[in-house]
């Protein structure tokens, strides 16, 4: 099945779950199998439609990208996430990611099952649970915003994202977790997650496509425009919607959805 309804179906359920820290990959096997849409044209489109949210975030957070190439019109403050430092920021958080991912492509690739998925999920709802109990009683003086964050914070954030490679951890589930354990709060935590899927998702989809082009033709090209701009309007709405409401929840409710779902794909999927 790889009709425009199965391009918008997916192009949905990216949207939706792409910057909420349940995992967008995750939940794209587990919908493509329900679908089935798998093999190698299903896991290529999964990340290639990911350009949908990209855009969601470029259009939605527009002037902090371009306070990254204009600071000077942008009246950006020479510590912020701005110009030449934002920039900075952005390569540090990508590089460890992106250097893992182009060494371990092939087995990265062999984790996108069902059961793996499951274990995936399972492991991160843990890991939100200890993350919230120990950043419980933290005091966030001095990195309320995005621009409060530190290069070294970057960096160590960037690590906690190589996390998200295993599919169904959460690409901003370990962002967000990476900066509250490094000192951010949660919503600053969040709203840099945003940004910093960008450079990452733009060189995930590149290469994959670049990659396995010849996969395709003309004719899934409804495939292709029914998700990416499924992608791009329920990213949208996701974003607006989380970021008006982390700054008040915790991830606890994502942590036992996950360990809710993580089951149910092991026993009802995986076999």
């Amino acid at each position: 099945m790889d009709s425009w309804l199965t391009g918008l179906i997916l192009g949905a359920v990216q949207g939706l779950t792409e910057f909420l820290p349940v995992s967008s990959t995750g939940h794209l096997i587990i919908a493509g199998t329900l679908l089935d849409f798998t093999g190698v044209k299903a896991g290529i489109f999964d990340v290639a439609i990911q350009l949908g949210s990209i855009l969601a975030v470029v259009a939605l957070y527009r002037e902090r990208f371009l306070g990254l190439f204009f600071p000077e019109k942008r009246r950006c403050a020479a510590k912020s996430m701005s110009g030449m430092r934002g920039i900075l920021m952005l390569m540090l958080t990508s590089f460890p990611p992106a250097l893992l991912g182009l060494l371990l492509h092939a087995q990265i690739k062999s984790l996108f099952t069902p059961g793996s998925v499951a274990l995936s999920l399972g492991t991160g709802a843990l890991m939100m649970l200890f993350v919230e109990k120990y950043c419980r009683r933290r005091r966030y003086a001095g990195c309320g915003t995005v621009d409060a964050l530190t290069p070294l914070q970057a960096l160590g954030i960037g690590c906690f994202q190589c996390l998200a490679l295993w599919p169904g951890f959460s690409r901003s589930g370990s962002t967000i977790m990476g900066g509250m354990l490094l000192g951010a709060d949660r919503k600053t935590a969040a709203e840099y997650s945003f940004l910093a899927a960008v450079p990452i998702m733009f060189m995930a989809t590149g290469y994959d496509i670049l990659k396995n082009w010849e996969v395709f033709s003309a004719a899934d090209l409804p495939l292709f425009a029914a998700g990416m701009i499924a992608a791009f309007l329920f990213a949208w709405a996701a974003i607006r919607t989380f970021i008006a409401f982390v700054g008040r929840m915790t991830l606890l409710p994502f942590a036992w959805y996950r360990l809710i779902l993580a089951p149910w794909v092991w026993f009802c999927l995986s076999a």
